[in-house]
């Protein structure tokens, strides 16, 4: 059970790692090249698929890591923790940020948008 949860824990860490460094080096430079009106439209879509995966990762490395805690590893759930933090930390940091992006028709020309 110690190993699987370990396993799991570090499988859905590099997974989520993996997805917020392409979202970070390449997917967002590539939609910001493309102008402010493609980027916004393109936005919407791209966050919802994001945030259900990364989401999904991040839970599940929390509750695979506190698994392999208890089944006695040790500093596993530091991990999971740390990882299952980032739920929180977006909804109440980063998604009010996100909100006027989200929002049907944004104002896509202002200072905002860019």
């Amino acid at each position: 059970m110690r190993q699987i949860g370990e396993f799991v824990a570090g499988l859905a860490c590099a997974l989520f790692t993996g997805a917020a460094v392409y979202i970070s080096l390449v997917e967002h430079p590539a939609r910001m090249e493309c102008g402010v009106d493609i980027a916004a439209t393109e936005f919407l879509p791209s966050y919802r698929r994001a945030t259900v995966m990364q989401a999904t990762l991040a839970a599940l490395g929390l509750l695979s890591s506190t698994a392999a805690w208890v089944a006695g590893a040790t500093f596993w759930l530091i991990g999971g923790v740390v990882l299952g933090a980032v739920i929180p930390f977006t909804l109440i940091v980063i998604l009010p940020t996100n909100k006027p992006l989200l929002s049907p028709t944004p104002d896509r020309p202002s200072a905002q948008t860019v």
